[in-house]
């Protein structure tokens, strides 16, 4: 058990059943009355984000959450397959837990994935992957005076923009949170 006062950004508490992860909260003494705690919490099922206010001292229970680093193998279209590193044990994952980001994984790439209680409640990425251009237009040369992009296909069948001097067969880092490209490796 935890109370307000043990509360800290990241912190998962279970909440009338319900996962929430604490993104920030404030400690208010207000001149007349009790001491509160405002919050915001995100459900860590359905990414919904809530404001909440509790009385100082309240108690909750600390929700124990298990990150394991695993691999990506292959998806089926719907569901994702990763493997536990240690046990070499399957589990599908839903693209929509993963993302937008889902077509920048690599057979191979390291996940760091979040269990509650032996269920699947987040998956990270990593900050950037290093992928291959397999396609993309040549650049049309003295065309760089505003820092012009292009498309380009990757490996995995994304398609980001690039600058024009990247050509077919090189790799590029992107970063994951937005598909962007970062630079040449």
């Amino acid at each position: 058990m935890i109370d307000t006062s043990d509360f800290k950004n990241g912190i998962s508490i279970e909440l009338e059943n319900v996962l929430y992860t604490i993104i920030e909260f404030q400690h208010v003494k207000p001149g007349k009355g009790g001491a509160f705690v405002r919050t915001k919490l995100r459900n860590v099922e359905t990414g919904a984000v809530i404001d909440r206010t509790f009385r100082a001292g309240e108690k909750f229970e600390q929700a124990i959450l298990e990150r394991k680093d695993m691999q990506y193998l292959y998806n089926d279209g719907h569901n994702y397959y990763f493997m536990d590193k240690d046990s070499y044990e399957q589990i599908p994952i839903d693209h929509d837990m993963i993302g937008d980001s889902a077509d920048l994984l690599k057979e191979g790439n390291d996940i760091e994935v979040t269990f509650c209680k032996g269920i699947v409640i987040g998956v990270q990425l990593p900050s950037t992957i290093a992928l291959e251009v397999v396609e993309t237009i040549i650049g049309a040369k003295g065309n760089t005076v505003s820092g012009a992009m292009k498309p380009a296909t990757l490996e995995t069948g994304a398609v980001i923009q690039v600058p024009l001097f990247i050509k077919e067969g090189d790799i590029i880092r992107v970063t994951t949170i937005d598909k962007k490209y970062q630079e040449r490796v």
